[in-house]
């Protein structure tokens, strides 16, 4: 029994335990959802398996966020653990933890982890002491988390306002930004606050540190010094000085301006000094303003200059007046002032002194025409009066009234340009177009050109008469021109094109053409053409609005299409429907024609009635009625009585056999006359053919034969029968 044992062990094969392994579940689990910043985030991953017995425990944990690897491990357990220190906001997301067993894997649910906060940024300036018109350099710094970062840079201001630049980073974890220090900064604060965009939404950090930049004046605020400082009256000296004061020499620019006109300046110096004569045109607010590249300070005094007499006025006699009448120019000031006056005219802009005084009168010309004021002076203060414009005119000429492209004819709804111009006047001139009687427009022309009308010509007139009229501000009346008269052409319109006798004609007869315009001026062309031809067949211009054109001697080659062209001066050719035309044969033509065709069919028919005479002929030699023809006669049927197998009518003879051989042929016709009975007797032949069953038996011997014999004379026309007896009792 143990020798058996033996043996089975050593030749059976041995049976290998093999390494199972199944994953359940794999769960994924941390202490706490949400995380300060700066804390650890705690992830355990479980695994539940099931396995065989000889199966060596080796499980593979790997950790995603947001499906990236992040960390992994093989242990000999079923837990793993991964620690993230010090959690950054970069660290919020979604986690996973997969397990591998022998190439089985197996992932748990998501794990949303949350971090909550950012860590204070860190604010400095690049210079703490800074001078106006240069910039404040800022950097805000975030050293523990990840771009992109969104940085605002506030700067506070003493109402408890702030000025903020925003600057998104999305490479480094700092960002810098400039500020201008502005005329008036002294102290200035700036704080910074980091924005991070996360999964669950934008985390805003804390403000940083305050930074603090001391602002150093390059010059101090002007001063303004005005001498003497107060009553001041028109013809008194006055001077304006500007000051500052410089921390250090520089290139400053001082300037003193009054209403944005700038009244002196100086470079590299610290005042300047504008001086005048006090007039009312003084009055305004003074503005001194020193600058330094970016740098700009200002500051401004009132100044009020009583008046010591007023602007003189300067009166006219007239403004418009005409050429040679005289002209009263009058300057004075309101009150009893002494003072001196002139009166100068413009131009040229510095003037020509007419007169020292305050009276000037001449007679008037052209060239006087201008500006004129008056010049007052008192204390050696000069004011001068307000222009007042004097227009002399010279009378106008005698308009001339032309057409633009020089032609008197023009088309009925095109546009008439006329111009209308007077060589000599002053203008404005204003010229007025009438047709006829009929005023249509007037326009004003400021200089010495023309002036264009337009009219357009929208009713029919065969003449139409124009002038214009041209006047100025002199007292002279209008002028009127010449007349004009202008010929309206009225297009071609609605052409119709008709024929006399209704599109159809007789070869070698007439026809006649008419050819009408409802609208179109005279005189009209008119043409009339055959399609496809290029020459016409008729052409006439004429007085009137239609036209009849008589075409003879026609002939089949004239059939076709025929056309009407019409124009006249006023359009280009236009064309008529088209009209078909049919040119037929003559009535004699057509009789003559008939009788040749009557003559043909006859003659045609009279041949083959001879043929058919001929033919029949031919078929008929004489018959001789022997016994023996008899005999062969006997044994063939016969067709009916009086016809043939042709189905034509003839004459029947009855043929009888006497006993002594002799054959007898008599006509059954008793009633012949005697020409008849002469007439000579013509046979044909009679042919055997096979007992019809629907006839009577043919007999042999002494039966009956019949037989059927047409007769060539077509007088006969009867139907004869002939009986031919075998023997004398036969039936």
């Amino acid at each position: 029994m143990y020798l058996a044992v033996l043996v089975i062990l050593l030749y059976c094969p041995s049976l290998k335990a093999q390494d199972i392994v199944t994953i359940n579940q794999v769960t994924l689990t941390s202490p706490s959802h949400k995380v300060t910043n700066g804390k650890s985030i705690q992830l355990n991953c479980s695994a539940d398996i099931s396995k065989s017995t000889s199966f060596q425990m080796e499980l593979t944990f790997l950790f995603y966020k947001d499906d990236n690897l992040v960390h992994n491990t093989t242990l000999k357990d079923v837990q793993a653990r991964h620690k993230i220190f010090p959690a950054r906001l970069v660290d919020s997301g979604s986690y996973r933890c997969t397990v591998d067993a022998k190439g089985k894997t197996k992932s748990s649910n998501d794990l949303e982890v949350q971090v909550e906060g950012l860590f204070q940024p860190k604010l400095t300036a690049l210079k703490t002491e800074v001078t106006e018109g240069e910039v404040v350099t800022l950097r805000c710094e975030e050293p523990e988390e990840k771009p992109p970062f969104i940085f605002l840079f506030d700067k506070l201001l003493p109402d408890q306002k702030k000025q903020t630049k925003k600057k998104q980073e999305l490479r480094e974890n700092f960002a810098s930004v400039d500020f201008p220090v502005q005329e008036g900064d002294s102290i200035l604060n700036f704080q910074c606050i980091v924005q991070v965009m996360s999964p669950f939404g934008i985390s805003t950090s804390d403000p940083s540190n305050m930074t603090l930049v001391t602002v150093v004046e390059p010059f101090s605020k002007p001063k303004m010094t005005v001498r003497p400082p107060q009553n001041i009256t028109e013809g008194d000296r006055i001077d304006i000085e500007c000051t500052t004061v410089q921390v250090r020499n520089q290139d400053i620019e001082i300037l003193i301006q009054r209403d944005r006109k700038i009244l002196n300046s100086t470079r590299g110096q610290n005042s300047v000094t504008y001086s005048a004569i006090a007039t009312v045109e003084n009055n305004g607010n003074y503005t001194c303003k020193v600058e330094l590249g970016g740098v700009s300070k200002s500051s401004s005094i009132n100044i009020v200059v009583p008046e010591l007499f007023s602007k003189p006025i300067l009166t006219p006699s007239l403004t418009d007046l005409d050429e040679n009448q005289s002209l009263n120019l009058w300057c004075h000031i309101n009150g009893s002032l002494n003072a001196k006056y002139s009166i100068i005219k413009r131009p040229p802009e510095n003037g020509i002194l007419l007169k020292s005084s305050s009276n000037l009168t001449i007679t008037a010309r052209v060239n006087d025409t201008g500006s004129y004021v008056c010049r007052a002076e008192i204390k050696g203060v000069i004011k001068e009066s307000n222009p007042v414009q004097i227009t002399v005119y010279a009378p106008v000429s005698k308009p001339v009234l032309s057409v633009s492209n020089s032609s008197t004819e023009m088309v009925l709804g095109d546009t008439l340009l006329l111009r209308c111009q007077s060589v000599f006047g002053t203008p404005p001139i204003n010229y007025t177009l009438f047709r006829g009687n009929r005023s249509i427009q007037t326009i004003t022309v400021l200089d010495n050109t023309y002036a264009e009308f337009r009219d357009i010509q929208t009713t029919l007139h065969d003449l139409r008469e124009y002038r214009c009229e041209a006047s100025n501000r002199h007292s002279y009346e209008k002028i009127s021109s010449q007349r004009l008269n202008i010929t309206v052409l009225t297009p071609i319109r609605n052409v119709s094109f008709g024929s006399l006798l209704y599109q159809e004609a007789e070869s070698g007869g007439d026809i006649t053409f008419f050819c009408s315009v409802k609208e179109g001026s005279l005189p009209i062309n008119f043409s009339i053409f055959k399609q496809n031809d290029k020459k016409p067949l008729f052409y006439e211009s004429k007085m009137s609005t239609k036209v009849i054109w008589q075409m003879t001697s026609l002939k089949k080659q004239d059939t076709g299409k025929y056309f009407c062209e019409v124009s006249n001066r006023a359009s280009l050719p236009v064309r008529s429907n088209l009209l078909f035309i049919n040119v037929i044969l003559a009535a004699w033509q057509k009789g003559f024609i008939a009788a040749i065709v009557l003559a043909v069919i006859a003659i045609a028919a009279s041949g083959f009635w001879w043929y058919l005479r001929k033919k029949e002929k031919g078929k008929h030699p004489s018959v001789e009625m022997s016994g023996s023809t008899a005999a062969t006669n006997s044994t063939s049927e016969k067709p009916a009585s009086g016809q043939n197998n042709d189905g034509e009518f003839y004459p029947v003879l009855e043929s009888v056999y006497s006993e002594d051989g002799e054959n007898h042929v008599k006509s059954t016709d008793e009633n012949k006359g005697p020409d008849q009975e002469s007439a000579e007797v013509e046979y044909t032949e009679v042919e055997v053919s096979t007992p019809d069953p629907c006839r009577a038996p043919v007999k042999k011997g002494t039966d009956t034969v019949y037989s059927d014999i047409r007769k060539a004379n077509n007088d006969s026309g009867g139907n004869r029968h002939s009986r031919i007896e075998g023997s004398p009792d036969a039936t």
